[in-house]
């Protein structure tokens, strides 16, 4: 069977409910629903963290964000470590199946020489390593208050394009990626990682102008999100023209939930979605409730997934290297994966691909078993959709209470134990293994 092409999009910071075909009545996205309608919507598609870099991290390595080397945000000044070369990324795994690798967009996994893209398995960067730029001037201005960064590279030289709308011009990048690897032999690799809607909020006025009726705080985010939208129907166009679409893995994905930090509104007071939704879920960026980690997910390749699909079983970013390499003719059993592949599951075989998925941030650990997840020390920040302070161990039904409204620690108390005691064995597991590998390469960052 022919290798596919791999296209790994990820937006940031994009809430579970903001695209129409995850329930959004405001929005309109439809380029992105094609791909669903395509292929296969999850419904039950978690990050492996609520912030950015370790989410990143876990998805190009197929491992919890801690066993990476990334259990944080990064910084973003020029020595900040990062993501190391001594663990296999899907880039690096990939180039040894014959691809071309090319990383367009967001990277904030590291910006010390050995830890950018070209040192980890990609043969081509355009795009910024910091956590965030402005999206018309391409600078980062939150290095310090003295100390703001032009971060706009091609490889590893800075190039410049003041003026230029971000969203718009990496879909242009990617366009053009794609038209030049389809004259070759071999297959290719993108991950195009999209900074929309991340603040700063910025749309040009053809897409503002798209969602005039609504609220400013939601009319801008969903301006940014259809930017994101055209850009991927132009990549959805130039597969269709170039008649390789079939032969195409596409998988899209948010790096956690939506935010609501302050940067995310301009008048001060933000209204009831924040900019970003989570639907019925409860947190946001930052929280190991569901709204933090529960994000979008979408998977399309017409050659071997039957379109029309709807997949409800909790599966996890990680789960994207094993899935991948594997439908690239590579053995996963060769690398320190805690991912698995989920084409099984999307080809009608066996639908169990977890019995437990773990998270952790700050002081939070959470662990999900069947319909059940317990969050420990569980936060909400810049505002609260709970009914008081929340326990320190928190036991939710998730079949029968998605938004995570009542605690039943109390009432199954042999479960909450269970999993409480399963988190914290994973938890410090975890450490120690953080301290004996990782835990020295950050002290001076």
């Amino acid at each position: 069977m022919k290798k596919p092409n791999v296209i790994i999009i990820m937006t940031d910071d994009q809430g579970y409910a903001d695209l129409s075909c995850m329930g959004s009545n405001d929005f309109a996205t439809p380029h992105i629903d094609s791909l669903a309608a395509g292929g296969a919507r999850f419904t039950c598609m978690y990050s492996n963290s609520p912030v950015c870099s370790p989410s990143r991290a876990a998805l190009l390595t197929g491992r919890y964000p801690a066993n990476a080397g990334v259990r944080s945000i990064l910084a973003g000044h020029r020595r900040a470590s990062g993501l190391m070369p001594d663990t296999p990324t899907i880039a690096s795994a990939l180039k040894k199946q014959g691809y071309d690798t090319a990383c367009i967009g967001k990277w904030h996994l590291g910006l010390a020489q050995n830890c950018r893209p070209l040192s980890n398995g990609f043969d081509y960067f355009y795009g910024f390593m910091a956590g965030c730029i402005d999206y018309y001037s391409h600078i980062f201005y939150w290095g310090g208050p003295h100390n703001p960064l032009h971060d706009l590279w091609e490889n590893d030289l800075e190039t410049y394009e003041n003026g230029r709308y971000f969203t718009e011009l990496i879909s242009e990048k990617a366009v053009g990626y794609i038209r030049e690897k389809s004259k070759g032999d071999k297959p290719f690799l993108l991950y195009l990682g999209y900074n929309a809607p991340h603040y700063p909020m910025h749309a040009p006025k053809k897409y503002m102008d798209r969602f005039a009726h609504l609220p400013w705080d939601r009319q801008v985010m969903a301006a940014m999100i259809s930017a994101v939208d055209d850009g991927i129907g132009e990549i959805n166009a130039e597969l269709a023209r170039l008649g390789i679409d079939d032969d195409t893995i596409i998988y899209y994905q948010s790096d956690n939930g939506p935010s609501r930090e302050s940067r995310n509104w301009l008048d001060g007071t933000p209204d009831p979605y924040y900019g970003g939704s989570a639907g019925i879920f409860k947190g946001h960026k930052f929280s190991l409730f569901e709204g933090g980690i529960r994000v979008p997910g979408i998977i399309r390749y017409p050659a071997k997934i039957a379109p029309g699909q709807v997949i409800d079983i909790p599966v996890a970013s990680m789960d994207i290297f094993p899935t991948v390499l594997k439908a690239a003719g590579g053995d996963p059993v060769g690398y320190e994966l805690d991912g698995a592949d989920i084409m099984p599951a999307l080809c009608g075989g066996s639908e169990q691909v977890h019995d437990m998925l773990f998270w952790e941030m700050g002081p939070q650990t959470a662990v999900r078993h069947g319909d059940y997840k317990l969050v420990q020390n569980g936060q909400l920040y810049e505002g609260d959709f709970s009914d008081g302070e929340i326990a320190p161990v928190f036991l939710a039904n998730l079949a029968e209470d998605p938004s995570e409204k009542t605690n039943l620690a109390e009432t199954m108390p042999e479960l909450a134990q269970k999993l409480n005691a399963e988190a914290t064995k994973w938890r410090e597991q975890i450490e120690r293994e953080w301290n004996a590998k990782f835990a020295e390469r950050y002290t001076l960052t």
